[in-house]
């Protein structure tokens, strides 16, 4: 069953916001703000994989199994279907 998570909504939102704001390259006198805009990709990676493992966790517990096939589809349509939003 999906449970909808606005908190993992928010962090990955923020994690967004700090990768362009590092790529903006954003100066304050003189200085660089958020310098560690490699943080935003790890907490977006640790996120997805959260995420990932709550897909196959249910699986397993639904199933006893984890089918990736079905896993790697799953997949493979939601990336056409975002590449069809851009």
């Amino acid at each position: 069953m999906k449970v909808y998570r606005p908190e993992i909504d928010g962090l990955r939102a923020i994690s967004v916001i700090a990768v362009i704001l590092y790529h903006a390259e954003f100066t304050v006198a003189g200085h660089t703000l958020l310098r560690g805009g490699y943080i935003g990709v790890d907490v977006f990676f640790v996120i997805s994989g959260f995420l990932i493992s709550q897909i196959l966790l249910t699986e397993i517990e639904a199933t006893g199994r984890i089918d990736f096939l079905k896993f790697y589809a799953r997949r493979a349509r939601e990336e056409s279907y975002l590449r069809c939003l851009q």
